[in-house]
């Protein structure tokens, strides 16, 4: 016992600290005494009644928990009072925890436990992966508080929330909880927090497929207000300052000064030295060289003169005073060239005149500039508006300079010089070197009519060059704003002076930026590529509200008195120099970018007509093509599968095993007011949309945002419909006819399709062939596959091919296409049916006859008929042949009696030729008759009879004897 008492009075005041009890439900609770050690549990103060549970302190003050009475901070520290701030992230603070996960739908092992946010001293940063990385803390909250925060969010690739749950594990409402893009470098967020237990979550997923570099989503003071106290005061962080007892927050240091943690007041840097404001050390300054200044003109003067300036890029760190070193293995510092060179203007731009003090101002609407004088443009002329920047004295009013680097900044790091703008040394090799044009709309000229089938609303064009010595890039992004914008081309390394054009299409992309990287890799203060630069020659684009104009060109005038420009009627152009339209050819269309002369009128392709503006060229969906081998027509009817088609190529996957998909939209084809395919860009609140007749985006099956999929990166592979026709190839444009071979003796429907947007890889633009193959066992009309060596539907980026195989591709019923059966005639009845020839390979057109059927005669009537009419007719013949036959014999006696007289009665005068009757002669007397005999018989006495001087003996009788046997 005594050694327990002398263990209780040896407890120091620092082995132990001060805590408070739960409240109770009355809202009162203990401060108890907690050791610092563990197993160590005597010797420690008796627990006393503390304070209400809705005490709090102010702010600068802090909860003493020994006298439980709050005090002032003491200089050098800050406090929130009944909250709790995070400005310091040389390390992860604690309570804060950050793991990364996989929210992919698929049942694919991924690793993401390195995707975690990470501290970069003043803020903390988010993965830049595909892995979803979460960042939470938990508070207790003894009332009702907030949380505050500032974050930078420029990239729309990546998914970012802020959400709260509860005890119950119930979070904030899903609208509130998607973070808005950075309008500007840092913005604030605040949410109100219930009291009692709070987990805070910040978490993002990217959705970034491309090699482009992505930008983190970056934190920084967070704040923390409701804990109802605070017992200790925090120290400011280096850079930082607090002068006074009692400070809510610490102050940064100006530049060219520093401070330590916890520091009362700012140190001032040596002569040699300098810092950046907020920061915690000096560095030496290195010497200048000829990447710390740089070259610019002076607006002009009254004489048209204008100076060569020579500038150091501000802010300035490099001294002029170091030496070069005695082996000169370093050389000193270069000394700022001198400035005042006086040079001639350059013009002003195109739509702008010169002013009496050799400025530049807009010529008014409805005149025109080459750079001097404005001049109004003649009658029955029009204006052509935009903005057209080829000389660079000054930078223009609507286009800007900034550098992105931590956040972004208003350093100008894009300086004019004369013929060009380039960019300039910056603070890193890594920073983004940003130029923004922003223009308040577009309008169609007069001329022009409106129509839904002309894309084109306005056209961007630029020329540009860059030189390195490293990986740099020069971005080109467009959007609605400076920061909501998407990427649309990239160039990397040197690339030679070049132009690029880019179509506008809608009234929301109004802001066009180009950023200039030296190298992705990040370099913390030191330039090695400080010499690579981005140079831009002219930057022109057209149709914009407010522009000015270059040139006027002619257009037809209304019948009005005010002679307003109107547009041509419907199918007709312009004749060249005039005002006067003159029709075009039967089935043409007018081209978008001239409308001026006959060569304007485009015609359409096979099977294809010109819409009732003659904007373009549409498809009914129905057409005849001419069968394999000049044979009959075929009929086509494609209606069924006009409506929008979806689906998608083979499953693809990231590094970090990220499954994703290419997903293809087609409305194959209709009149005017057709449904059209529409890909999206859901990935952040500004959503994107496409239109065209087809599409791609890239779709990631995803549980984030509540949604099922993630689609991201549209863009149109067909906008245009060429031509329907069964040949191979059309308007340059080849099928890849090896990739979808047949054995069918139908030809295959080929759909042609372009689409105006160009790259730098499809310079000419996308292409899109739809292949119809007619294939009767296929009943689904989604039924599209892609060619087996390419997979993701294109071997090139460029030239996309699909199969669709449906039996809505073959062509309509016709009656060559079903033949009759005649069924044998049964009771007098006859049925005809009639079925489709086989292989079936038509549908729809005409119809199956139905069966038919028709009185007949059985097979037994016609027999009988038969053998009645073949019996008749042999007993005909029988008795025609005996008749003959009795009148030859007849004859043949006749003669032979003839012969017989003539013999006995040689001196007799020759008898007459004739055996007939003499007249007068009773016929009846001397008639003499055979004797009755078988028809047999008579045959055997005829062969038998004949004598030998070949004459028949045959015995006579006379007509008496005759009658006397008959008798």
């Amino acid at each position: 016992l005594l050694h327990l008492k002398q263990t209780r009075h040896l407890m120091l005041p620092s082995d132990y600290h001060f805590e408070y009890t739960d409240c109770d439900v009355l809202g009162s609770r203990w401060r108890v005494a907690v050791p610092n050690k563990p197993d160590t549990c005597t010797g420690l103060p008796d627990p006393v009644k503390g304070t209400q549970c809705t005490f709090s302190c102010s702010e600068g003050e802090f909860l003493d928990m020994r006298s439980q009475e709050c005090q002032k901070c003491s200089g050098g520290t800050y406090s929130l009072g009944t909250g709790v701030a995070f400005d310091e992230w040389d390390s992860m603070p604690a309570g804060f925890i950050s793991h990364g996960m996989n929210m992919n739908i698929a049942d694919i092992y991924t690793n993401c436990s390195n995707s975690t946010w990470i501290p970069k001293g003043d803020y903390i940063a988010s993965n830049i992966d595909e892995c979803t990385s979460t960042l939470s803390y938990a508070v207790s909250l003894k009332k009702a508080g907030t949380v505050s925060f500032e974050y930078f969010y420029p990239d729309n690739t990546i998914f970012f929330e802020f959400y709260v749950q509860n005890d119950q594990c119930e979070s904030t409402d899903s609208e509130g909880r998607w973070m808005r893009t950075s309008e500007k470098d840092w913005t604030p967020h605040n949410l109100k927090l219930n009291r009692g237990n709070n987990v805070l979550y910040w978490r993002t997923t990217s959705f970034a497929l491309v090699g482009s570099a992505v930008k983190p989503v970056l934190l920084r003071n967070i704040a923390i207000s409701g804990v109802a106290y605070t017992s200790e005061c925090f120290h400011c962080k280096p850079g930082t300052y607090s002068a006074k007892p009692g400070s809510a927050h610490c102050t940064p240091c100006p530049a060219d000064s520093y401070s330590n943690k916890g520091a009362t007041v700012c140190q001032q840097c040596e002569v040699d030295k300098y810092a950046e404001a907020g920061s915690g050390s000096c560095k030496r300054r290195p010497a200048c060289t000829t990447s710390d200044y740089f070259y610019t003109h002076t607006p002009c003067d009254s004489k048209g003169q204008t100076q060569l300036m020579y500038k150091w890029i501000e802010p300035k760190i490099c001294s002029e005073i170091v030496e070069g070193t005695v082996d000169n293995s370093t050389g000193g510092s270069v000394k700022l060239p001198a400035s005042g060179q006086m040079e001639t203007c350059p013009p002003c731009n195109p739509g702008f005149s010169v002013t009496n003090t050799s400025g530049c101002e807009p010529c008014p609407h409805g005149s025109y500039s080459n750079g001097t004088a404005c001049a109004e443009c003649p009658v029955g002329t029009e204006p052509v508006v935009g903005f057209e920047y080829k000389w660079w004295n000054k930078m223009p009013d609507n286009m800007r300079s900034s550098v992105y680097s931590n956040s972004y900044s208003g350093l100008r790091r894009w300086e004019v010089a004369g013929e060009y703008i380039y960019t300039t040394q910056g603070d890193l090799d890594s920073d983004y070197m940003m130029l923004s044009l922003t223009v308040p709309g577009y309008r169609l000229p007069h001329s022009v009519a409106k129509d839904d089938e002309r894309s084109e609303l306005s056209r961007i064009s630029f020329v540009f060059e860059t030189q390195c010595t490293a990986d740099c890039t020069l971005y080109f992004m467009a959007g609605y704003s400076e920061r909501t914008n998407d990427l649309v081309e990239h160039w990397s390394g040197t690339t030679r002076k070049q132009s690029y054009s880019y179509l506008v299409k809608s009234n929301s992309t109004v802001s066009f930026t180009w950023g200039f990287q030296r190298t992705q890799a990040y370099t913390f203060h030191t330039l090695q590529y400080s010499s690579d630069f981005a140079k831009m020659y002219t930057v022109q684009i057209t149709n914009v509200v407010g522009g000015v104009a270059s040139q006027c060109r002619h257009c037809a005038l209304g019948s009005g008195s005010a002679s307003e420009c109107v547009p041509c009627p419907p199918a007709h152009y312009m004749v060249n120099g005039t005002g006067v339209c003159k029709s075009c050819p039967p089935n043409t269309f007018i081209r978008a970018d001239q409308t001026v002369g006959e060569a304007a009128c485009i015609h359409c392709g096979p099977n294809t007509h010109s819409n009732k503006a003659h904007s373009a060229c549409v498809s009914d969906c129905r057409l005849d093509l001419q069968s394999t081998g000049g044979g009959e027509v075929l009929q086509y009817d494609f209606t069924p599968l006009a409506n929008i088609t979806s689906f998608q190529s083979s499953p693809r996957f990231t590094s970090k095993g990220l499954r994703y998909f290419h997903q293809f939209r087609v409305g194959l084809c209709g009149e005017e007011g057709r449904e059209v395919a529409v890909c999206v860009d859901n990935v952040t609140e500004s959503r994107k949309e496409v239109r065209g007749y087809a599409c791609q985006s890239t779709v990631v099956p995803s549980e984030v945002r509540g949604q099922s999929v993630v689609s991201s990166q549209p863009f149109t592979i067909g906008d245009t419909l060429i031509g329907v026709t069964s040949d191979t190839s059309l308007d340059s444009i080849a099928s890849f006819e090896s990739a979808f071979i047949t054995k069918s003796n139908l030809p295959d429907v080929i759909f042609y399709y372009r689409s105006s947007e160009t790259t730098q890889a499809c310079k000419k633009g996308r292409t899109t062939t739809i292949r119809l193959r007619c294939d009767p066992t296929v009943a689904r009309k989604d039924q599209i596959t892609l060619p087996s060596k390419c997979s993701e539907g294109t071997c090139d980026g460029c030239s996309f091919h699909f199969l669709w195989r449906s039996l809505y591709a073959c062509p309509l019923c016709t009656e060559s296409h079903y033949r009759e059966i005649v069924s044998a005639c049964i009771q007098g009845i006859q049925r005809t049916t009639y079925v489709w020839q086989q292989p079936l390979q038509c549908t729809g057109g005409v119809s199956l006859p139905a069966q038919t059927v028709s009185a007949c005669v059985t097979l037994d009537f016609w027999l009988k008929v038969g053998v009645s009419t073949g019996t008749v007719a042999a007993i005909l013949l029988i008795s025609i042949s005996c008749y003959f036959w009795k009148r030859t014999r007849k004859l043949e006696y006749k003669y032979s009696k003839l012969m017989m007289t003539a013999g006995d009665k040689e001196c007799e005068l020759p008898a007459a030729d004739s055996c007939a009757i003499m007249e007068g002669e009773d016929a009846e007397d001397d008639l003499i008759y055979l004797t009755k005999k078988s028809f047999f018989t008579k045959i055997k006495s005829f062969s038998r009879e004949r004598s030998s001087d070949g004459f028949d003996s045959v015995p006579l009788k006379s007509s008496s004897g005759l009658e006397m046997e008959m008798s």
